[in-house]
């Protein structure tokens, strides 16, 4: 195993949860806005969007190159797509806005605030896990190559 191992592995975390907090960012900006595109001629509001992470798998050539040369192989952690999500818009009562329809409903975005703090707290306190860690290997290799002084 490599020494650079855990910096890769932290680093691929370190790009995941900056990644989550960038879209829980777009999601909070958003969740007022009534007109995010237009389908079939009709404004729709915008839709929540989250980030689906998977383990960032070698190909199989790559997965036995690494065997062979006495690698284990490390994953990591990697961004397989940004999905909108699929619950319904909300219904608000206000005949007033330029956006409702002939009996005064507005469809506003599917995005909960408090949901979407909790998230941004969640992906923040992985990121600082994350950063602890990698801080934690560089002070172990650190302290290893004392050891030869």
């Amino acid at each position: 195993m490599k020494i650079s191992n855990s910096f890769d592995i932290s680093a691929s975390a370190l790009t995941a949860q900056r990644l989550r907090m960038d879209v829980v960012s777009s999601n909070i900006a958003n969740a007022e806005t009534t007109r995010a595109k237009i389908e079939n001629g009709e404004a729709v509001p915008y839709r929540r969007k989250e980030v689906v992470l998977s383990t960032n798998k070698p190909a199989f050539a790559d997965a036995l190159n690494s065997a062979m040369n006495g690698n284990n192989g490390v994953n990591g952690v990697k961004a397989v797509a940004i999905q909108e999500d699929k619950e319904p818009f909300k219904l608000v009562f206000n005949p007033t806005h330029p956006d409702a329809d002939k009996n005064g409903y507005v469809k506003m975005p599917n995005v909960d605030t408090l949901k979407e703090m909790v998230d941004m707290i969640s992906a923040s306190r992985s990121y600082e896990a994350n950063v602890t860690a990698l801080n934690a290997s560089k002070a172990m290799i650190t302290k290893a190559l004392q050891i030869g002084k």
